[in-house]
Order: structure tokens, then sequence, then C-alpha cells
């Protein structure tokens, strides 16, 4: 008899546990829905054109850069977030976005200005400048816009001397050979007031001009073709590379310094 009572006291405790559990939630066990998680760092892959095949796969490559650079990575293609969220980040990386008059409203762009102007950084990869002359700002910000493109071809890559230890080439010598898809843009962004220019490819060491735009106009750049460089105007920091077109660009030993570094420069780190 005894041990039936302390089993039946045992069965009554564990019912009262259970009627309690089915009350009304503390408080305490609300989730959390404050943005304390958000990351520095958004990685913006919206295309207002043609769209990459591997955007996708560069916006991942990009995410798990976050222990590198020791800021959270987000990912985003909504127009939107540029508005309501991008207030909060320090770098806005522009993942071959392009055409942006046809994919952000004027209150989008108005905010990306906005908060370029209050100290933001942008890092713009490959097909950033394509397509962006609609929108006057960005334009003048990067400097200039696309014309062709190379196929993907290893050419020799020469810094320049006066930015030679900028820690996104520094280490790398006068010069070294890469393999990238190379944009042929509209004009050169050297002598442009507030740029500095830290990379130019030479177009004698790979056919700069692929067979689909020959016979549609396109250029070469010459002997002056830059093909990564800072812009410091407007108060915040932009940050353009030709690297990027796909992650065989970018999974290099060179591609991650070359990256990581410009999103720290960017954040002002």
């Amino acid at each position: 008899m005894q041990r039936i009572s302390v089993c039946l006291r045992l069965l009554f405790a564990c019912l009262a546990l259970v009627l309690q559990g089915c009350g009304t939630p503390s408080t305490a066990t609300k989730p959390d829905r404050s943005p304390k998680n958000i990351g520095k760092v958004l990685v913006f892959g919206g295309t207002g054109w043609y769209r990459h095949p591997e955007i996708p796969a560069i916006s991942g490559w990009l995410a798990r850069l976050s222990d590198d650079l020791g800021m959270q990575v987000d990912v985003s293609g909504t127009p939107r977030d540029l508005e309501k969220l991008l207030p909060r980040y320090r770098v806005l990386v522009i993942n071959n976005g392009n055409e942006f008059s046809k994919l952000l409203s004027d209150k989008e762009r108005a905010s990306v200005e906005k908060w370029y102007a209050n100290g933001g950084g942008i890092v713009a990869l490959h097909a950033a400048l394509v397509r962006q002359t609609e929108w006057k700002w960005l334009n003048e910000l990067g400097g200039c816009d696309f014309n062709s493109d190379s196929e993907f071809l290893e050419a020799r890559v020469v810094v320049d001397p006066a930015m030679k230890d900028h820690p996104t080439v520094r280490g790398w010598g006068p010069a070294f050979r890469y393999a990238a898809d190379w944009t042929n843009h509209d004009r050169s962004v050297t002598g442009l007031p507030g740029f500095k220019v830290l990379l130019r490819v030479d177009e004698s060491t790979y056919e700069p001009v692929r067979d689909y735009f020959k016979t549609r106009g396109g250029k070469a750049m010459g002997a002056d073709h830059p093909i990564a460089w800072l812009h410091e105007n407007g108060g915040g920091r932009f940050f353009y590379t030709e690297l990027g077109h796909d992650v065989r660009s970018l999974d290099t030993k060179f591609g991650r310094q070359h990256i990581i570094e410009a999103i720290k420069w960017a954040a002002g780190k």
C-alpha cells in the first residue's frame, strides 16, 4: 500500500506540472524579435538587366567570409531592404547588380545615397558597373560603365606603385599572373578626382575583347586599363574590382585577400 501511495503522489505531481505548462506562457519565453543578430555587411544580388547565373554561388562564398572579416555577412536580393535595412549595415557589397535604374525605386536609390553620404562603404563586383548610366550618382561614384569583356583568361596584372602597400594588393609585388573575365569600360578612371587605381591589366598578355563583342562594337581600353580602384568622394568609401564574374576569379589566395581587405577598408577598419 505504501508503494502505491508513493506512486500516486508522483503521478499527481507530474499531472500538476503538465497542467502548469499548458497555462499562459511567461513573457520570458517569448521570442526576441529585435534586430540584435543583424550583420555589418549586406550582400545585394538584385539585378535590373542580365542576371549572372553564379550570383547565388558568389553570395554564398561571400557569406562564408564572416569569420575572416570578424563581421556577420547577410544576403538579400530585395530592393526594399536597401531602404529599410541598409542603415543598420556598415558595408554594401554589390554582387553583379546591374541597371539599378530599372530595379530600384527613386526612394530606394535616395536611401542608398543618404546612407553612403553618412559614411557607408560600397564594394562593387564585376558587373556592378554595367548599365548604371541612368543613375547619375552611382555612375559618377564608379567613374565609368561597361563596354565589353573578355573570356575567362589569364593575364598579367600590374600593381600601381603608389598603392603597393594597400592591404587589398599588398604582398604581390609589382606584377603577377591572374585569371578572370576582364571588363572593358567606356573610359579609364585614371586621374579622376578622388580616384586611386590599385590594379591594371596588361592587354598585350590576353585577348581583351571576346568574339561576341567584336561584332557589336566592343573596344579594348589599351595601355591604361584599370581593373580595381578606390573612390572616397561623397562622404563614404567606394571600392570596385573586375573580379567576381564567377567564383573561380575569387576563390584563390589573392582573390580572398583582395575581397576581405576591400570589405574591411569599406567598413573603415
